[in-house]
């Protein structure tokens, strides 16, 4: 082995293999990069990011830029060793080619370039390249720079020399082709997050991200440094900002077991939600698998054990479940596999067996010493357990109660609804709709075969501050609960929610425009977030969108959703010639209209706008929900205030 080779750590050409072509990936997008849409189109930023990542992981890189560009490219530049320039023993050309040309290929393969490494399995980087109108890579290694351009995958030179270079490293530009994507306009804050969520992943990178596509008044790019020195432990303070703590410390552990790098993090609070992220190789397993399987277990075992141990179970009248632990809890779990087995194509669920064991023992020894050294925080989350254990009884007659009379029973259906004649929940839909007035004017208005309408009194609880057994216990939730048909709580898991009987696949939410409707909006989107995050997930839950203006002028009149088209309504109708004053008018609430008028603005899939509830960030949702909706007031006035300018306040 050259010198060279050993100072960049046996990393050369020949650690490259080629797996396949990937000559369908512009045929079928979909299949590696979830789909064509906003998702998509970030994915492809992710992926060349997780090739710097994985530099990172190898203990070559500490710095990674994230440059947004005008015309909506995306600069990415990390300080890693380079990948190799040299000639590919198996494919005759510069292993710079086949790693940008080739599906499959990479050193992620050679167990001795890459311990661990996330992406898609090593397509990552030349599905950007597919996908790309145009694509420029850029490699400082070897005190040299070499350089190769690609047009929609394909090279336009073989790679070359263009200069000397005092450092090492990698640069990816590219820019997403029109041929493919729906939309081409990136989303800052979208990939800000990310960014964030990787630093505190990867402790002592920086990650920088900047757009380069508009300046402030002062002449400065948006931009947002992110640095980690403790990781996860300061991930878990971020996470719980907006939650009053319930001990002192975050508990964390970072070691090895049985081959596998586990680090965990976690913290207890006062409210009731459990706010687990679990994580392997950088990837957010938002289903969970094997990795989270063994931190609970750890964690129920070994606090049950506690538990027992310190007789402040003894008066106890029923048996703890698992979820009595959780409660309160948020943590984030990280795990290194060399050869992670995701299950799906979007890789969100670990299966490998062998990760199971290494955690749950971590997560016990961990507990275990924390509990024995930190008595007072112990005896809080026992007590905080039994409190969650006592509100679970209640809640499940509560539940019960729900549920006794529904639609498994044979009826029972809220006397407010008024469903619809279709009994095929793939073309029902119900509107939950604010207020017996509009819910008046919705029966009127709605086509009776596929639409129901329920009407909601006023502002439901808020489930953000409530106990579960409060909840269930509350009119317009069990309503909500009964009109949908599902049912809550298995033998396994008391918050199981059971979707077999869903007799809508639309729920939809239509509120006032106004600022009491966007609340009630919000403590729906709350109580769905918290107890039926399925329905999101499966794309289930829809937002109305009634049109917040009538422009009339005579006979003519026209609908206006924002104010810049009412303006533009008003305009064109001045300008039509007669002398008449156009009139316009602000609808506040739905029951402003009359039955037709919301039919065919709101209503009519023909001509309606219905925003699909989407999950893009699970951490950065549970934390607005906490932050608009908990206790902590701080947080929420910051928020406000930073964000006051796009409010409508309009009463």
């Amino acid at each position: 082995m050259s010198e060279e080779e050993k100072k960049n750590g046996g990393y050369d050409a020949g650690s490259i293999q080629a797996l396949e072509g990937m000559e369908h990936v512009r045929m079928r997008p979909s299949m590696y990069i979830g789909d064509v849409g906003m998702r998509g189109l970030h994915h492809l930023v992710y992926e060349v990011v997780d090739n710097s990542i994985d530099e990172a992981l190898a203990g070559h890189c500490d710095e990674i830029e994230v440059v947004i560009l005008e015309g909506d490219g995306v600069r990415v530049t990390d300080n890693g060793r380079g990948i190799p320039v040299g000639m590919h023993e198996k494919e005759g050309v510069s292993a710079l080619q086949v790693v940008m040309t080739k599906i499959g290929a990479g050193g992620k393969f050679d167990k001795d370039s890459y311990k661990v490494s996330g992406g898609l399995h090593g397509v990552g980087v030349s599905c950007v390249n597919a996908l790309s109108r145009h694509l420029l890579a850029e490699v400082r290694r070897e005190g040299k720079l070499f350089k190769q351009e690609y047009e929609r995958g394909k090279t336009l030179y073989p790679v070359k020399e263009d200069g000397t270079s005092t450092e090492n490293g990698t640069r990816v530009t590219f820019y997403p082709d029109p041929e493919i994507f729906d939309v081409l306009v990136y989303n800052y804050d979208t990939l800000s997050m990310r960014m964030r969520e990787l630093a505190y992943l990867n402790k002592g990178i920086t990650v920088t991200i900047r757009d380069e596509r508009t300046k402030d008044e002062e002449g400065k790019y948006r931009e947002d440094v992110f640095f980690s020195e403790k990781g996860l432990s300061e991930f878990v303070r971020f996470l719980d900002e907006s939650r009053e703590s319930l001990i002192e410390d975050v508990i964390h552990i970072e070691g090895e077991k049985n081959g596998i790098p586990v680090e965990v993090a976690m913290i207890y609070n006062t409210s009731y939600a459990e706010n687990l992220h679990s994580y392997v190789n950088n990837i957010n397993t938002h289903e969970g698998g094997t990795h989270l399987s063994g931190f609970r277990r750890g964690l129920t075992g070994t606090l049950k054990k506690y538990a027992e141990e310190s007789g402040m179970l003894s008066k106890l009248k029923f048996d703890i479940a698992g979820d009595d632990f959780r409660e309160g809890l948020t943590a984030v779990i990280s795990v290194k596999v060399q050869e992670p087995q995701f299950e799906g194509q979007t890789k969100t669920k670990l299966g490998n067996r062998e990760v199971n064991a290494p955690v749950s023992q971590a997560v016990s020894e961990m507990l275990t010493d924390y509990l024995e050294e930190h008595p007072k925080d112990a005896s809080r989350i026992i007590e905080k357990v039994i409190l969650a254990a006592t509100a679970r009884h209640a809640a499940r007659k509560a539940r019960e109660m729900v549920q006794r009379k529904n639609v498994l029973t044979g009826g029972g259906l809220p006397g407010k609804l008024a469903d619809c004649s279709s009994k095929d929940p793939a073309e029902s839909e119900v509107y939950l709709v604010e207020g017996d007035s509009a819910g008046g004017t919705a029966k009127q208005g709605r086509d009776r075969h596929f639409q129901a309408i329920m009407p909601l009194r006023g502002k439901i609880l808020n489930v953000e501050k409530a106990m579960q057994h409060k909840i269930f216990e509350n009119e317009e939730i069990k309503n909500i609960y009964t009109a949908l048909g599902v049912r809550v709580g298995t033998e396994e898991d008391d918050r199981a929610l059971n979707l077999e009987k869903l007799r809508y696949h639309k729920v939809i939410i239509m509120c006032d425009a106004d600022v009491d409707g966007s609340h009630i909006e919000t403590l729906i989107l709350t109580f769905f977030f918290r107890y039926m995050k399925e329905l999101i997930e499966k794309g289930y839950i829809y937002i109305a969108t009634p049109p917040l203006y009538q422009v009339k002028k005579g006979k003519k009149s026209a609908y206006a959703w924002n104010d810049d088209q009412r303006d533009r309504l008003v305009m064109e109708m001045k300008g039509s010639g007669s002398d008449s004053s156009v009139g316009v008018q602000r609808y506040k609430g739905l029951g402003e209209m009359n039955a037709e008028q919301l039919w065919e603005t709101t209503m009519n899939p023909e001509a309606r706008t219905l925003r699909q509830v989407q999950i893009e960030n699970a951490i950065e949702s549970d934390r607005t929900f906490s932050m608009l909706m908990g206790d902590e007031v701080a947080p929420r006035r910051e928020f406000i205030e930073n964000n006051a300018k796009y409010a409508n306040i309009d009463s």
